[in-house]
């Protein structure tokens, strides 16, 4: 019931959208993840996106030219029931028939220490944008560069879920991603 939750799917498209904004060249999706976590009823639900795209660049010796930019298709969300995850792609939830695809598109990155730089850029969804910030970790796993992180969205902002679930699902949605060249 809880990964099923329709505002679980607008944290996953979240998580695509940062997860580019992090990296490198083109994203390797079948190696790369992004889970949107959010609460129902208390307990929280783990909700991966299934498919998404993007391109990556970054140079660890330049951090600050990096740029990103992600699509995540809306209708991917996996709450693990064909049931929820048919009310999720509705009007009030997601509206993936009108808003097929959200994303996230880097304006800047500011580096930090050694391996992590903060991305900032415009996150689309739903046809509202709103500005992130997103902390990311540059790793390596053999020769391919890794990037991890994580940011927080409102599902009230997005205009996502009825507002008889706003007693059931919490407004905050925590996205995560692990993203690969």
């Amino acid at each position: 019931m809880e990964r099923n939750s329709p505002w679980f799917s607008t944290i996953a498209l979240t998580a695509a959208f940062v997860a580019t904004a992090a990296g490198d060249p083109t994203i390797d999706a079948s190696k790369s993840s992004i889970i949107a976590t959010f609460r129902q009823e208390s307990v929280p639900v783990d909700a991966p996106l299934k498919r998404f795209n993007g391109r990556i660049d970054y140079n660890a010796a330049q951090p600050n030219a990096a740029k990103a930019a992600l699509e995540v298709d809306t209708g991917s969300l996996d709450l693990g029931s064909t049931d929820y995850d048919a009310e999720v792609r509705k009007k009030a939830w997601m509206d993936s028939g009108t808003y097929p695809k959200a994303s996230f598109i880097s304006t800047s990155v500011k580096p930090g220490a050694a391996g992590h730089f903060d991305a900032t850029g415009t996150l689309t969804l739903k046809g509202k944008t709103q500005t992130l910030t997103v902390p990311v970790t540059v790793g390596k796993a053999g020769s391919t560069m890794v990037f991890d992180g994580a940011f927080e969205i409102s599902r009230a902002y997005f205009g996502i879920g009825d507002k008889e679930w706003n007693d059931v699902v919490d407004d905050k949605v925590k996205v995560r991603f692990h993203l690969v060249e």
